[in-house]
């Protein structure tokens, strides 16, 4: 019962695809509510989620469906590298590079 809840609650937070607030703050409002219960405290821009602990490698993964389900671009398995996914910017800087090659037509991985 508690899951449900937690899934509905995630899934209220999310930030509309069509939103003109920049990936960067997505994903760190993403990051401070679902990871952080709200509380951002130091976190930096490039501080690395994995190393800090903020994520593991399930939040990795939830990480991955909230960048899917938001910007509307595919996640693929030679993707999932800390280039791309170990701090803020990176997934920020990530999520553009993405998003750039979507609006291109071109399919590109790290």
């Amino acid at each position: 019962m508690w899951e449900e809840n937690v899934g509905v609650n995630v899934r209220a937070r999310k930030v509309d695809k069509n939103s003109m607030v920049p990936p960067e703050e997505q994903i760190r409002s993403y990051i401070v509510e679902n990871f952080l219960l709200g509380d951002e405290g130091e976190l930096t821009a490039s501080d690395s989620l994995l190393e800090s602990g903020v994520l593991d490698s399930t939040g990795v993964l939830e990480l991955v469906g909230f960048i899917e389900e938001t910007f509307g671009v595919e996640v693929s398995n030679e993707d999932l590298v800390p280039e791309n996914l170990d701090s803020i910017n990176n997934v920020a800087s990530f999520v553009e590079w993405k998003l750039k090659g979507r609006a291109e037509g071109v399919t590109k991985t790290a």
